[in-house]
C-alpha cells in the first residue's frame, strides 16, 4: 500500500459569497433600503448604474489582444509571489496547461492550479508533469489550517479561513495592492464547501496516505459486477451507477489520522525504505520478540510502543507501526472476515456461509460498503461478497430535505411507535419508493393510513370470523374445525375465487420474493387484503351469520375466511410481526392441538395443486361482473331512490351487456346482486339497441393535435355516427370517418339508458361496460319488508348500544303507537314480518304487555318511523 497524497472525496457544497476577506461564514453584502420607485424609473436608474459600471471597468483595463485559452498553453508566467519560485526550474511550475474540467461559463475560464489543495488540481499537474507520484507537495498550511514560515512573517501563524482586519484574507490583499498586481476587489456568489455538523467553511488539504491499488484489479471488480455474479435489486443500481463508479475506480485511501481505531498493521523503518506488514499476533510476536501472551488488545495504545528490528542491521533504528488508523469504509467491507476471525477460526463455516446470500443497505452505499465489500472480496478471493443485493432509496423529511437531528425536521420515532405501531411504520416504509432505491418523504398521515386502509379492515375480518365461528358453534351445537379439503371441495363461486386469489398470491409471493422483489409484493398483498374485506367479506356477511338459517353454507364460507386468514398470518409475518402473531394466537384454536405456539415457526405456505390453469382468470372475470353490477346498482339507488329507502325491496332489475358470458356470470351470482342491491328479480338481455343509448364524445385536444384542421369535420362526423356504427366501433377499436381513422383512446364512449324508455320508477346506470336498470314501482308487499327491515335495524342498533355480544341470547319486546294518516300500520308489518324477525334476529318479537313484571331489562328505546313510533326492549332470558 504505497502513500500518495488523498483528496478524499468533497463534502457537500453549499451557496456562500466569498470575497477577498472570508468571514467564517459568509454573507450576501446589504444594500440600504429605499422608498420604492415606479417601474420606469427603476428600470432607467438601473440602465445607468450598468453605464457607470462598464466605464469604469472601461478605464480599469485596455484590451490589446484577444486569443483563445489554447494559444497560452506553454506560456510561462511571473508568480503573484515568490515564495516558491523555485519550483519553476525543479519541476516546470507557473506554466499555463489546459484540462477540460475548467469552463468558461465559471468565473473568468482561468483557474490556479494548487495540487496539494484540490483533486483535480493535483490531477492535472500530474498529468503535465509538474508534480510526481509520491514526492512531497508545495504545503504551506498546516493539520490546523494555520500559514506556515514558508509563506512569510505576515501570514505565518494566519488561520487560512480568518476574519477580521487581519485575517490572512486582508493581508493577501494589501500585499497585492502594494505589489500593483491588484486590479479589481469585489464580492461575487459561488459554492463553497461547508461542514454538515458544525456548519463552518471547509478547505481541501492532500495529507499523505496508505492506498490500496484498485484500479491493478478493475477489470475483475467490472466481470464480477455481472448479472451471472451478482444480482441487485433494482438492477438499474447496478448496471448504473456502481457499474461506472467500478469502471472509473481510483487508488483507495485507506488510511486516517486519528487516535482511535484499527492500527494499520504496517512498520517502517524511519527513512521509509523499509516497511512490513503484520498479518497477525504471532508474526507481530515473532518479529519484534515479545511475548505473544502480552499482546491481548491491539488498539493504537497496546502496540505503538512495540519495535521491529530493522532487517539491515543494528545501524539502524528499529522500525516502528505508522501513526494512521484504518478508514472505518474498510473494516465494513472486511466485515464477512472479521466477524467470524477468518482464516485463525471458524474456517468451514466461514466457507459455508460465503458470499452472502444477500445483503441491504441504502442507495449512499454504492460509493460505501457495497464498494469496499466488493473491492476486498475480489482482492482476497477473485469473487463478490454476497449474491443479491437489495437497495433502498434515502427516506427524507416531508420537506424533502435530509432528516437531520439539528433541524428536528422529522417526527419522533417512538411517538410514531406508540401512536400507531412498529408494523404500520414497517409496512409503510416497504410499500413506499424506497424500495426501489428511489427518495421517499415521510409523513406520520401515512403511518397513519396504514393502520386505516390496511390493519384495521383486516383485524375487523379476522374479528368477524371469530365471532361468526362462535355463533357457528352455539346454534349447531358442533365445534369449528378447519378443513383443509375446502379448496376442492368448494362449490360456491366466492369461496372459489378467494382460494383461487390465495392460491394466485402465495405462487406469486414465493416467486417475487425469490427475487427480493418486495416493491411488487407489498402491494399485491394489500390489494389481496382490499379484496378480501371489500368483496369477499363484505359479499358473504348474512352468509357467514347463517341468516339464512343454512348452516352448511355458512359453515363453508367460514372454513374459506379461516384458510385466507391463517395463510395471510403466514405470509404477513416478515412485515407485520406483532400484529400477525396476535392474530394467529386468536385463530390458533381453530387449527388444532398440534398447532405450532408462533406464526414465526411457520414456513411460508406452499401452492397448492387444487386448480387448473386458466381457473383463476375465469373467477377474476366473474367477480369483477359481479362487482360491476353491484357498483352501478349501489350508483343507482342512491342517486334515484327518492323517498324509498335502502332496505326496501325492489321487484325487478335488469342487466344488459352485449357479451353473454358477462350475463352468464351475473347470473351464477344473482343471489349476492339481489343481497347487496336488495331486489327480488333479475332479469338479462343482449338487446343494447333496446335499453342503451351510445354517445361519442371526440377528444379536441388529441384530435387537434394529430389531425390538425380536419379535426373539425372529424368530429362532427363523430358526433352524427348511429347506434350499429359505435357498435362496431365499440368492437374494433377503430373506426374511419372522413378518410382518418380514429380509436376508442381518441374519444370517449358514454353509455345511457336510453331515454325513450326511462321513466321516473324505471332509471339506469353505466360505466361505460354493463348498464344496469332498476324499476322502482313499490307494491305494500314491498313496503311491509322494508319496514320490517327497518324494525330489524333498529332492534341490532339497540343490541350493539347494550354492549351485547353477537351470540348473546336476548328476549325482544316491542309496542307501537300507529299515525292515523300512516297507510302502512306498524302493527300489521309485525303481524306480516314474524319470518323476517326470526330469520335475522334469530327470535321473535313479542308484544309488550306480555313481559314479565320483574324482567330484566337490558336497553330500551323509542324509534321513529314515518310518522309512527315502535318501542323496542331488550330483555334477559330466564334460565
Amino acid at each position: 500500500m504505497p502513500r500518495k497524497p488523498s483528496q478524499g472525496l468533497p463534502p457537500r457544497p453549499r451557496k456562500t459569497t466569498t470575497r477577498t476577506r472570508c468571514p467564517k461564514k459568509s454573507k450576501k453584502k446589504k444594500k440600504k433600503k429605499e422608498a420604492p420607485k415606479p417601474e420606469q424609473e427603476a428600470k432607467e436608474e438601473a440602465k445607468k448604474e450598468e453605464k457607470q459600471a462598464e466605464k469604469k471597468k472601461e478605464k480599469s483595463y485596455e484590451i490589446l489582444e484577444e486569443m483563445k485559452g489554447e494559444d497560452l498553453v506553454g506560456l510561462e508566467y511571473k508568480p503573484l509571489f515568490d515564495f516558491f519560485a523555485g519550483q519553476r526550474e525543479k519541476n516546470g511550475a507557473f506554466r499555463v496547461v489546459a484540462d477540460d474540467y475548467v469552463l468558461d461559463g465559471n468565473g473568468v475560464g482561468i483557474v490556479h492550479q494548487a495540487p496539494a489543495f484540490g483533486e483535480d488540481d493535483y490531477r492535472v499537474c500530474l498529468e503535465n508533469g509538474i508534480i510526481k507520484r509520491g514526492e512531497e507537495l508545495v504545503c504551506p498550511v498546516d493539520d490546523n489550517g494555520i500559514y506556515t514560515a514558508e509563506v512569510g512573517e505576515d501570514l505565518a501563524g494566519k488561520h487560512v479561513k480568518g476574519k477580521g482586519a487581519d485575517s490572512a484574507d486582508s493581508i493577501i490583499c494589501r500585499k497585492l495592492k502594494a505589489a500593483g498586481r491588484l486590479v479589481l476587489k469585489e464580492e461575487y456568489d459561488h459554492e463553497y464547501p461547508f461542514c454538515w455538523r458544525s456548519d463552518t467553511p471547509l478547505i481541501y488539504r492532500a495529507v499523505p496516505s496508505w492506498f490500496v491499488n484498485v484500479p491493478k484489479i478493475k477489470e475483475q471488480l467490472v466481470a464480477n459486477n455481472s448479472r451471472e455474479k451478482t444480482v441487485w435489486v433494482p438492477e438499474n443500481v447496478q448496471t448504473g451507477r456502481f457499474h461506472n463508479w467500478l469502471v472509473d475506480a481510483r487508488d483507495w485511501a485507506v488510511s486516517r489520522n486519528r487516535y482511535w481505531g484499527t492500527p494499520i498493521p504496517v512498520w517502517q523503518s524511519e527513512d521509509g525504505k523499509e516497511i512490513k506488514v503484520i498479518g497477525s499476533i504471532e508474526e507481530l510476536a515473532k518479529a519484534s520478540g515479545v511475548d505473544a501472551k502480552t499482546i491481548t488488545d491491539i488498539h493504537r495504545d497496546k502496540i505503538d510502543h512495540i519495535t521491529i528490528p530493522d532487517p539491515r542491521g543494528e545501524g539502524y533504528p528499529p522500525m516502528k507501526r505508522t501513526t494512521e488508523v484504518f478508514d472505518c469504509w474498510f473494516e465494513s467491507g472486511s466485515m464477512p472476515y472479521g466477524q467470524l476471525h477468518y482464516p485463525f477460526e471458524n474456517k468451514e463455516s466461514f466457507e459455508a456461509k460465503f458470499p452472502a446470500d444477500f445483503i441491504a443497505e441504502g442507495l449512499d452505499q454504492t460509493r460505501g460498503w457495497f464498494y469496499t465489500l466488493m473491492v476486498i472480496s475480489t482482492a482476497l478471493f477473485g469473487q463478490p461478497a454476497f449474491k443479491n443485493l437489495i437497495v433502498n432509496g434515502l427516506v427524507l423529511a416531508a420537506d424533502g430535505k435530509k432528516m437531520s437531528k439539528r433541524l428536528k425536521n422529522y417526527p419522533d420515532p417512538r411517538k410514531i411507535i406508540n401512536d400507531y405501531g412498529a408494523d404500520a411504520l414497517r409496512l409503510y416504509l416497504i410499500n413506499s419508493p424506497v424500495v426501489r432505491a428511489q427518495e421517499f418523504r415521510f409523513k406520520k398521515e401515512g403511518v397513519k393510513g396504514v393502520v386505516k386502509e390496511v390493519f384495521l379492515p383486516w383485524y375487523h375480518a379476522m374479528r368477524f370470523f371469530l365471532e361468526n365461528a362462535r355463533r357457528y358453534e352455539m346454534v349447531s351445537g358442533k365445534k369449528f374445525e378447519k378443513r383443509d379439503n375446502i379448496y376442492t371441495e368448494a362449490t360456491n363461486q366466492m369461496d372459489k375465487w378467494i382460494l383461487l386469489r390465495l392460491n394466485e398470491l402465495v405462487r406469486f409471493f414465493r416467486k417475487e420474493m425469490k427475487a427480493y422483489h418486495l416493491y411488487t409484493v407489498i402491494p399485491e398483498l394489500m390489494r389481496f387484503i382490499e379484496d378480501l374485506t371489500n368483496k369477499y367479506v363484505k359479499y358473504n356477511r348474512d352468509r357467514m351469520k347463517g341468516t339464512d338459517g343454512n348452516l352448511d353454507e355458512a359453515l363453508c364460507s367460514l372454513q374459506a375466511l379461516f384458510q385466507v386468514l391463517n395463510t395471510m398470518c403466514c405470509l404477513m409475518a416478515p412485515f407485520t410481526p406483532f400484529l400477525v402473531e396476535y392474530m394467529y394466537g386468536k385463530l390458533k384454536v381453530a387449527n388444532g392441538a398440534d398447532a405450532e405456539d408462533s406464526v414465526h415457526f411457520l414456513m411460508i405456505p406452499e401452492e397448492k395443486s387444487f386448480d387448473k390453469e386458466g381457473d383463476a382468470k375465469i373467477a377474476d372475470f366473474c367477480i369483477s361482473a359481479l362487482v360491476s353490477v353491484v357498483d352501478n346498482g349501489r350508483v343507482v339507488r342512491t342517486n334515484s331512490s327518492g323517498n324509498i329507502s335502502g332496505r326496501t325491496p325492489l321487484r325487478k332489475m335488469l342487466i344488459v351487456h352485449s357479451d353473454q358470458k358477462f350475463l352468464d356470470a351475473a347470473k351464477d351470482l344473482q343471489t349476492y346482486i339481489k343481497d347487496q342491491i336488495n331486489v327480488k328479480e333479475i332479469e338479462l338481455s343482449t338487446d343494447l339497441k333496446k335499453y342503451a343509448h351510445f354517445k361519442v364524445i371526440p377528444d379536441r385536444r388529441k384530435l387537434g393535435k394529430r389531425l390538425g384542421r380536419k379535426q373539425s369535420a372529424c368530429h362532427k362526423a363523430l358526433c352524427a355516427l348511429n347506434m350499429d356504427q359505435i357498435q362496431k366501433f365499440r368492437a374494433e377499436g377503430k373506426i374511419e370517418v372522413e378518410g382518418e381513422t380514429v380509436t376508442l383512446d381518441e374519444v370517449e364512449l358514454k353509455v345511457e339508458m336510453n331515454p325513450k324508455i326511462k321513466t321516473k320508477e324505471f332509471v339506469g346506470q353505466s360505466d361505460g361496460d354493463v348498464l344496469v336498470i332498476l324499476d322502482f314501482t313499490m307494491d305494500d308487499d314491498l313496503l311491509t319488508e322494508g319496514k320490517a327491515r327497518d324494525i330489524t335495524q333498529n332492534v341490532q342498533g339497540l343490541r350493539k348500544a347494550a354492549k351485547l355480544n353477537p351470540t348473546d341470547k336476548v328476549e325482544v319486546y316491542y309496542k307501537i303507537e300507529d299515525h292515523k294518516d300512516e297507510k302502512l300500520k306498524l302493527t300489521d308489518v309485525v303481524a306480516k314480518s314474524g319470518d323476517v324477525f326470526k330469520q335475522r334476529l334469530r327470535t321473535e318479537l313479542v308484544a309488550y304487555d306480555k313481559m314479565a313484571k320483574d324482567a330484566n331489562k337490558i336497553k330500551e328505546e323509542t324509534f321513529t318511523l314515518g310518522k309512527s313510533k315502535i318501542t323496542i326492549a331488550l330483555v334477559t332470558p330466564k334460565k
